[in-house]
């Protein structure tokens, strides 16, 4: 092995929720964020706030007075916050102070356990974690970087009613950090994204099957012991689906020129799923991957890229991971350089990439089932999808956000009514997929992106609903869709219908662009969106918007009442978002670990987890975490007494210089001088029995 460093690694780093640093000739990223490539003129959501504010009169003194005259002021029905009172009676925990400690802090009266490692075995013949594992091992194993998840009660018959100490626990498995999983990267220079490479410029292939079979998503049985803790069981339903599980294309895409392969001459069917972030539960108790920023896996040395690759940033140069240089020149590794190399798509991979960017059910009790990927929900940097509650008889709604500077909100509404009885993943494969277009007076309105209306014609360079969805960003562009700060999680409250979005933060904003809401050339801390569709019903056409609160330090945010965050509360670049059954909304952070603890972001100390009162606007901070990493991932059983959260990429702000003299600055969760840092889940129980947030 060679200290050879990758490509991605000649520029200059960012790091997944930080602030953007890199000027590169093709606008490129290689470490996990997409490239800016909306280069419409539709309306950016600052502008649209700043006429708003503007209206309003409230744009006359600092931010202080604007914002807080806009949060004091009338808010929209269904989301007026209450008056501020001294205590929140659904927030009944200690905040916790902010840290940096490289471990997992919890109130008074909690207590904190490890599930699932990275390298756990759950499948298969169980081998025992080590850094000298293959990859094959690494197919029955937890996968790496834990991202969103679910726990489903193992009665299989609803996804959030029965058991409370026995279920499957389904998690997505973001990307993976290479330096941590292969021995040979011990002692040699890597940063976050670095790789081993051989002297010949390319890669031991096992060591990219490793990689390949760390991402996607891990499936297992847990259950709750005599003491209280979790563990895995062994069962028949545990498995992993990784980027090498075949899947199943559906929806208007399937059969389409776009995504004919070699592998798939009739383009209905490809090869695993990547860098799934968020996730989404079906109301007929299926799980959904997201696949997020899916297009720096690929590159395309092609003299002229076709826009359904350069429109998502897809590299003329190389790949994130490497994956196409694997020695044995496999098919399956060859396939993620997508220029054109024969006669036909059909004779090559140009393709690859249109079968990526997808949403991903997959049956989490039926080991034998094949996942699918559903097209009618739109192609991009999909960090989730959030159901509106079910009702009989009527249409199925969902939400999604394109978690890339500059980029969109969606709404998918079925075709066919919801019926418990007989529903399942067909709602999805047909129906019409909206795009979000704010005004400036708090109202706004879903765009249809369907094939012969809103100019989505072939006069216009559309040629059927296929193309439009392929090109889902494209299409957006087209109709006037309002550009957003990176749309991460969302969240419905099921009380209510109100839809909450995270919009974590937006470095590449240019003075001209600041207003009252967002009054930096460059938005580092984010801010929450919400909204009530129009008469309360989830298909309306419009919809009524304010946000929720303006992340930030104490002098630079702002939460319903007006007030700014406190020590109890600050935070910024808001990213994982979901409703307990209370109603109790919860916050997890990502601060960009080129950030972490440095400059203007020391003050947040390590990534978090708050909950908020939706109702009168208080945020209190649950949950810290250890050195480097991201807290995302939330999900309680039925009975709220026990809580499940990811910790993703420990360690990650290690630096070339410290990973190549075995300085990490993370050992979690093993705290072993010997073990490399871990993603991991954790699991939280209230020491008193009680319901997590009591």
């Amino acid at each position: 092995m060679s200290n050879k460093r990758s490509l991605r690694q000649k520029y200059s780093r960012i790091a997944k929720g930080g602030v953007d640093v890199r000027s590169t000739a093709n606008d490129r990223q290689f470490d996990g964020d997409e490239p800016i490539c909306n280069r419409s003129d539709n309306p950016f959501f600052s502008s649209i706030l700043s006429t708003r504010l503007q209206r309003r009169q409230v744009l006359r003194g600092t931010l202080a007075a604007a914002v807080t005259t806009m949060f004091a002021g009338p808010v929209l029905d269904g989301l007026k916050a209450r008056p501020a009172n001294a205590s929140s009676p659904m927030l009944g925990f200690k905040a916790v102070p902010v840290s940096e400690a490289d471990a997992i802090v919890v109130p008074e009266g909690y207590t904190a356990r490890i599930l699932m490692p990275w390298g756990e075995p759950i499948s298969g013949s169980f081998p025992s974690f080590s850094l000298e594992n293959t990859g094959a091992d690494q197919e029955m194993q937890v996968g790496q970087h834990h991202d969103g998840m679910h726990f489903f009660p193992i009665e299989g018959n609803s996804p959030y009613e029965g058991s409370s100490e026995d279920g499957l626990l389904v998690m997505n498995h973001e990307y993976v950090e290479p330096r941590y999983m292969h021995a040979s990267a011990i002692g040699q220079t890597f940063d976050s994204g670095g790789y081993p490479t051989k002297e010949d410029g390319t890669r031991e292939t096992d060591q990219v099957l490793k990689e390949m079979n760390a991402h996607g998503v891990s499936i297992a049985r847990v259950s709750r012991q005599a003491d209280g803790s979790w563990s895995v069981v062994r069962d028949e339903r545990n498995r992993r689906v990784t980027a090498l599980t075949p899947m199943e294309i559906q929806g208007p895409v399937r059969g389409s020129d776009l995504v004919k392969t070699l592998y798939s001459p009739d383009g209905t069917r490809t090869r695993g799923t990547i860098n799934n972030c968020a996730h989404g539960v079906t109301p007929w108790n299926t799980y959904l991957a997201a696949e997020e920023n899916w297009a720096g896996y690929f590159r395309n040395a092609d003299a002229t890229l076709p826009r359904e690759h350069d429109r998502y940033g897809v590299s003329t140069e190389g790949t994130r991971y490497g994956w196409d240089l694997a020695d044995s020149g496999a098919d399956e590794y060859t396939r993620f350089d997508a220029s054109s190399k024969a006669g036909s798509p059909t004779e090559d991979y140009r393709n690859e990439p249109n079968a990526f960017g997808w949403v991903v059910e997959i049956d989490p009790f039926n080991p034998g089932s094949t996942p699918v990927k559903h097209t009618a929900l739109g192609r991009f940097a999909h960090e989730g999808v959030v159901f509106q509650p079910p009702v009989e008889g009527q249409p199925i709604v969902c939400y999604s956000g394109d978690d890339a500077r500059f980029e969109y909100i969606y709404k998918f509404v079925s075709a066919q009514p919801y019926s418990q009885a007989t529903a399942s993943g067909a709602l999805l494969d047909e129906g019409t997929l909206y795009v979000a277009q704010f005004n400036d007076d708090g109202t706004g309105q879903w765009i249809a992106l369907t094939f012969g209306e809103n100019g989505l014609t072939p006069e216009n360079g559309f040629q059927d609903q296929a193309d439009i969805l392929v090109n889902t960003r494209t299409a957006a562009d087209f109709v006037g869709a309002t550009k957003m700060d990176r749309p991460e999680w969302g969240a419905v409250d099921s009380r209510t219908g109100a839809v909450y979005f995270t919009l974590t933060n937006n470095s590449r904003r240019e003075p001209e662009q600041v207003d009252a809401v967002n009054p930096r050339p460059a938005n580092q801390w984010g801010q929450i969106v919400r909204w009530n569709e129009s008469g309360s019903n989830p298909t309306a056409m419009s919809f009524e918007w304010d946000l929720f609160v303006l992340a930030g330090p104490e002098n630079d945010s702002r939460k319903l009442s007006g007030e700014p965050l406190n020590a109890d509360s600050l935070f910024v670049n808001p990213d994982g978002l979901w409703f307990d059954a209370d109603s109790r909304l919860w916050i997890q952070t990502d601060i960009g670990e080129d950030s972490q603890n440095t400059g203007d972001f020391a003050q947040f100390g390590n990534n978090q987890m708050l909950a908020a009162d939706p109702n009168t606007g208080e945020i209190r901070r649950f949950l810290a975490g250890p050195i480097g990493q991201e807290i995302t991932g939330v999900i309680t059983t039925p009975d709220q007494r026990t809580m499940f959260i990811n910790v993703q990429h420990p360690g990650a702000t290690t630096t070339e210089e410290e990973f190549a003299t075995g300085n990490f600055k993370s050992r979690w969760p093993d705290q072993n001088p010997a073990m490399n840092p871990r993603s991991a889940t954790v699991v939280i129980t209230k020491d008193d029995g009680g319901i997590i947030g009591t």
